[in-house]
């Protein structure tokens, strides 16, 4: 959808990919199960690395008494994004992936799967970001992934995918209208995922 994912490349291989240079002294060790809440590397819009928390506490979002809710998204439907009141004012970014993981079967008896390119090279998840403000002062940066409908390479295993960008599109989805970031979120072309039993992660770590 993604819930989990996973970014094992190394930096260089990561920037020359998304065309950023990192922000500030960054250093990279593989992750081989990023979960949502952790801090995760993301792409702005002037492309320069950094680390944003994977989870987004919407903007003006509030509950039937009025009270802001603090529930975090971390994945954002492509089919209202640019409708919803949660959404307004964020900003779009690239979110570098090896690939990601998905589950199926009946809870406790779950199978976990490992999607990846068949190609072998890099994601881009589309996202959303911005700055939630807190008690005393605090910002923090936040991002959600965007989903859209499945492509039939993980259709079987679950009913979202997703948005995957390719390189050619990444100034579009990240400077461009709403209406060339809405024509970028699509299904990624069949065949090019390859998935597999996901062996050999521990589920409870980063």
């Amino acid at each position: 959808m993604p819930g989990r994912f996973f970014l094992t490349s190394d930096l260089s291989r990561i920037t020359g990919f998304l065309g950023a240079i990192p922000g500030g002294r960054m250093t990279l060790s593989p992750r081989r199960n990023i979960a949502p809440g952790q801090d995760i590397l993301v792409c702005p819009p002037d492309r320069r690395l950094r680390l944003m928390r994977w989870g987004m506490i919407p903007v003006g979002r509030v509950n039937a008494r009025g009270r802001p809710v603090m529930e975090t998204i971390i994945n954002a439907r492509s089919e209202t994004l640019f409708s919803k009141s949660a959404f307004q004012g964020v900003r779009r970014c690239l979110v570098p992936a090896d690939g990601w993981y998905e589950w199926t079967g009946e809870k406790r008896r779950k199978a976990a799967w490992r999607i990846s390119p068949r190609s072998g090279g890099l994601l881009a998840f589309a996202g959303i970001f911005d700055i939630w403000k807190g008690p005393g002062g605090i910002a923090v940066p936040q991002i959600a992934t965007v989903t859209c409908e499945p492509s039939a390479d993980v259709r079987d295993i679950h009913h979202r995918m997703a948005v995957i960008l390719s390189p050619d599109t990444f100034d579009a989805w990240l400077t461009g209208s709403e209406d060339q970031a809405q024509d970028l979120m699509r299904p990624w072309p069949d065949g090019s995922l390859t998935v597999e039993p996901a062996t050999g992660v521990t589920w409870d770590a980063g």
